[in-house]
C-alpha cells in the first residue's frame, strides 16, 4: 500500500501488541531501577526519556558504581541509533520544521520498523499511531514495577529480564529476514556487535554494528 493509504487507526492497531511488550518491559525497568535511583527518578525517567535501551543502560552503569555523567553518556550512545532512523523517515513527515520535529519524537524502534514499507518508504500514520499505545504502557509498566519492586523481587526469577532482548529479537527477525540484503546486513551487524562486546564499553558495539547498514545502501 502507498504510505498515504494508512490511517492513525491502522497505526494504533499495529502498535497495540508492542504496547503489551512495553508494559512488561517497563515493569522490569521499574523493578530494576527503584533500588538504584529511587521511585520518583525511575518514573520521571520513563516519562521524559521513553527509551528502553538507554534507560536500562544508564541504570546498569549506576548500579555498577558509575557516575551520573557516565550513565548519561551511555544513554546518549545507545540513543544515537535514532539519528540515522530519523534521517531515513524525515522526508515522509509533512509540515514545518517544528511540526516535523514533533512527529519525530514518536520514533521508537518498534514504530519505526512498523512504519517501514520497504524501498525506503515510511508511513507517518503507522509511525505515530504505533507509538500511541506504547508510551502510556511503558510509563504504567514502570509505575507498577516501582510500586511492586519489593513484592515482585528479582525480575530474573520472573523471566522479565528476557522480555527486552526478546522484543528486539522479534523486530530484527521481522525486518532483517524480509530480503536477502536485509539478512546480510542483520548477520553482519550481529557479528560486529558480538566481536566487539568484550572489548568496548556498553553502547559502542551497537553503534559500530550499525555500520553494517551501509551494506544495504551500497546494494540498494
Amino acid at each position: 500500500m502507498p504510505p498515504d493509504d494508512y490511517t492513525w487507526r491502522d497505526g494504533i492497531r499495529v502498535g497495540t501488541p508492542f504496547g503489551v511488550a512495553a508494559l512488561l518491559t517497563g515493569l522490569s525497568f521499574g523493578v530494576v531501577a527503584r533500588p538504584v535511583m529511587g521511585a520518583t527518578a525511575a518514573i520521571a525517567m520513563s516519562v521524559f526519556v521513553f527509551a528502553g535501551a538507554a534507560q536500562f543502560g544508564a541504570t546498569a552503569v549506576l548500579a555498577s558504581g558509575g557516575s551520573t555523567v557516565t550513565a548519561v553518556l551511555a544513554g546518549l550512545m545507545l540513543n544515537a541509533r535514532f539519528l540515522p532512523m530519523g534521517i531515513a523517515v524525515a522526508r515522509w513527515l509533512p509540515g514545518r520544521a517544528l511540526a516535523r520535529a514533533a512527529q519525530g519524537q514518536t520514533i521508537v524502534d518498534a514504530s519505526w520498523a512498523a512504519a517501514h514499507l520497504g524501498g525506503g518508504r515510511f508511513s507517518r500514520h503507522l509511525l505515530v499511531g504505533a507509538t500511541i499505545p506504547q508510551y502510556p504502557a511503558w510509563v504504567i509498566g514502570t509505575v507498577i514495577g516501582v510500586l511492586g519492586a519489593n513484592s515482585l523481587g528479582d525480575p530474573k526469577a520472573l523471566g522479565l529480564d528476557a522480555v527486552f532482548p526478546a522484543f528486539f529479537l522479534g523486530l530484527l527477525l521481522a525486518e532483517g529476514t524480509a530480503t536477502r540484503t536485509g539478512r546480510i546486513v542483520a548477520a553482519t551487524g550481529a557479528a560486529i556487535a558480538l566481536v566487539l562486546s568484550p572489548f568496548l564499553p556498553a553502547g559502542l558495539p551497537i553503534l559500530a554494528a550499525a555500520s553494517a547498514a551501509l551494506l544495504g545502501l551500497r546494494r540498494g
